[in-house]
């Protein structure tokens, strides 16, 4: 049985699309190490008064402070120390704030155009410039969203000490709010879709010109 171009396509797509998903979440720790390289220089440069470290490898923890379990892929974050205020009639003390980051939730646009790149019937030298190029603006991407989720976690979830710390920035709530809705809903969607069309114009205009047909 013949399928058209289109058919044809999306076979392939459906194909190539979980496969390149299981490998990115083996690969899970390789594929956020670069996008921690181009975050933890704006973390520690730009917004060194707040974060002090930032590292690939973050632990899970108990109300106790016992470790449940470990992910190579987290980014944890180690911001200067705060001030905790005490019970009434009892002195205060001093607190670290520790977020964890998890990038993979906002990373899955490398294996979505991935996905895309081995479905298209393209020379191999070409797929892997493709591949090269949106590897590079995906991570950036990334690095964003991990920059923005680490603001937005001191800002919204870290209480009083977390507004405290990110005032120092300068940067109003609002806009750190954007950045997070922008790298967590927005790029990591049409990132991928954008490069592979913008990449693969001439098979996509042949697609629609023989309309599917065999």
């Amino acid at each position: 049985m013949a399928f058209g171009p289109v058919r044809s396509f999306a076979l392939r797509a459906l194909l190539w699309l979980p496969a390149s998903f299981v490998l990115w979440f083996i690969c899970a720790p390789l594929v956020v190490w670069p996008a921690l390289l181009l975050a933890k220089p704006v973390l520690l440069g730009v917004f060194g008064e707040i974060w002090s470290a930032a590292a690939l490898g973050g632990e899970f923890h108990d109300a106790t402070g016992r470790v449940l379990g470990h992910a190579g892929y987290l980014v944890s974050l180690t911001s200067v120390p705060v001030e905790v205020p005490g019970a009434p009639g009892a002195p205060g003390g001093m607190a670290e704030l520790q977020p964890i980051i998890n990038p993979m939730i906002y990373g899955y646009a490398l294996p979505l155009f991935a996905g895309l790149a081995m479905a298209t019937p393209v020379p191999p030298r070409r797929r892997l410039l493709q591949l090269a190029l949106a590897l590079a603006v995906i991570w950036l991407g990334q690095a964003f969203a991990i920059v923005a989720e680490s603001l937005k976690v001191l800002a919204f979830d870290a209480g009083e000490a977390g507004v405290a710390l990110v005032g120092r920035s300068g940067i109003p709530a609002s806009a750190i709010a954007l950045g997070y809705q922008l790298g967590y809903l927005i790029l990591p969607a049409v990132l991928p879709v954008a490069l592979w069309i913008g990449l693969n114009r001439r098979f996509i205009e042949d697609l629609v010109d023989r309309g599917g047909n065999p």
